[in-house]
């Protein structure tokens, strides 16, 4: 979360990759395309943050501010610092998220503050105030503020390796005194869990961690702790279990959704860098598209054992299966293919020409078409996947970085590299016939079909927004954490 900076040395990762896809330069000069997204991937990609350390000896805390009261939506406040107290005595300070609190834009669930903790006991949080406000009939006026921090007691333990999310609601009545005085009164507590049906997951790169939240109430309610980087996610729905990509481990981990904690782990190579994963229809298979080592990973998902690896194109970026559960689709972003891998038979098929950058897939309801999107081209391919043969290319506004078919209208949500848009597009032509205004680029996309709801994550806000699917408006927001990479929940489609 916010304690997990990114360290790419004088650039961010969202300005390097603007320089490096301008279209002549993939078109004239396709070596020297790959050799400088070689050395971007190799150093600064925000989907392999290797430099990143996990948690060993410390637990990590987030703070969720809940909801203010209609009372409380008069009043301005700001934040100067959060600290956790120890037992001892000692204050150990928190990164704070969101250091001016308007009572009229807390009408949802909020990340506060978060951080590393040494493991132990504590007593509860200190909150620094700098300045409040009151709306009043006659305009805003201002409160006098305590220079002393305000001590919030609440006793709760850190174990090292563990994550910890705590809810915060601020009492309006006791944080106002006399018309004209602020010290800010919190009560704390931790959240209960929802239904198991109800919980979705996040993966969060850059903090090394995964959000779990409820996907009815749009809050979070725990946070689990992981491994380096992780990124791509394959969700039984069946056994109530989670496969996590460890891009920064070469590992992936198996999270049992119904106890909220990792129960197993499969092991790759060190250098296999897996970044995404699909799982066949009966479960029983899981395959790990691998950026490090230009390879999948066929794995039995009972013994969690790695069976084999098939090489496939340069930087597979992503994977996904047909509904038969027989041929996966390997997206190689670097050589612009799309190795297609026989599962029974744990061996490649064939190779396909893309445009430049594939970089995700979807297939239409009846899984007779197969829609190619591409960071570095305007156009869109559709492949039959049964001969294997292009059938059609169309234009759209420009490269893309997620893709979504909506399986009940077949409709296509495409987001484009460079626009805050989720635009939807017919099946048939890919005419455009409207969209979703997010404000913010989207990664990746999925569909809850309990509540038809579009799920769409935003590293930039560090967030997961969502959209109904009839109205297409957005319908709420979750605060996530750093590096915000995948979003999955039990009923989704």
């Amino acid at each position: 979360m916010a304690f997990c900076r990114r360290e790419c040395a004088g650039e961010t990762p969202k300005a390097v990759p603007r320089r490096i896809t301008d279209r002549d330069l993939f078109l004239t000069k396709p070596l020297l395309r790959v050799l400088v997204l070689g050395l971007f991937l190799s150093g600064c990609q925000a989907g392999l943050p290797q430099l990143r350390p996990r948690l060993e000896e410390e637990g990590g805390v987030y703070l969720y501010l809940q909801p203010f009261s209609p009372e409380a939506e008069r009043l301005t406040f700001s934040i100067d610092g959060i600290a956790a107290i120890s037992n001892d005595g000692r204050e150990i300070p928190l990164s704070v998220s969101l250091r001016e609190l308007k009572g009229r834009d807390i009408r949802r669930q909020r990340l506060l503050a978060s951080g590393p903790l040494p493991a132990g006991e504590y007593a509860g949080f200190s909150f620094k105030t700098k300045s409040a406000l009151l709306k009043r009939d006659e305009g805003d006026s201002a409160l006098l503020v305590s220079e002393a921090p305000t001590r919030i007691d609440f006793k709760f333990s850190i174990v090292r390796g563990k994550g910890y999310v705590f809810s915060l609601l601020l009492k309006y009545a006791e944080s106002v005194s006399a018309g004209f005085n602020f010290m800010p009164a919190f009560s704390v507590f931790v959240p209960d869990r929802p239904p198991v049906n109800l919980t979705g997951l996040v993966t969060n790169s850059l903090s090394n961690d995964i959000s779990l939240f409820d996907k009815k109430s749009l809050q979070v309610f725990a946070v689990i702790a992981m491994g380096r980087g992780p990124s791509g996610m394959a969700l039984d729905q069946r056994s109530r279990k989670a496969y996590v990509a460890l891009s920064g481990e070469g590992s992936i981990d198996v999270i049992d959704i119904q106890a909220g904690n990792i129960s197993d782990r499969v092991k790759l190579s060190p250098a296999d860098e897996p970044r995404e994963l699909a799982l066949t229809p009966d479960g029983r298979t899981l395959l790990s598209a691998n950026r490090g080592s230009n390879t999948v990973s066929i794995i039995d998902a009972t013994s969690a054992l790695e069976l084999t690896k098939v090489r496939v194109g340069n930087g597979p970026t992503s994977i996904l299966i047909d509904p038969t559960g027989r041929r996966a689709f390997v997206l190689n972003n670097l050589s612009n293919t799309i190795s297609v891998i026989d599962i029974p038979g744990q061996g490649l098929v064939t190779t396909i020409a893309t445009d430049p950058g594939p970089v995700r897939g979807q297939f239409n309801r009846r899984g007779d078409k197969l829609y190619v999107i591409h960071d570095s081209s305007p156009y869109v391919l559709v492949f039959n996947p049964s001969s294997l043969s292009l059938i059609g290319r169309f234009p759209v506004r420009s490269g893309m970085l997620s893709a979504k078919v909506d399986p009940n209208t077949d409709l296509i949500y495409l987001g484009p590299k460079h626009d805050f848009v989720v635009g939807l597009y017919d099946p048939l032509f890919l005419a455009p016939v409207g969209f979703v205004n997010t404000g913010t680029s989207i990664s990746y996309m999925t569909e809850d079909g309990d509540e038809n709801n579009l799920f769409m994550v935003s590293p930039d806000t560090k967030s997961v927004l969502i959209s109904n699917l009839t109205s297409k408006r957005i319908v709420g927001e979750i605060d996530v954490g750093e590096g915000a990479s995948w979003v999955s929940m039990m009923g989704e489609k």
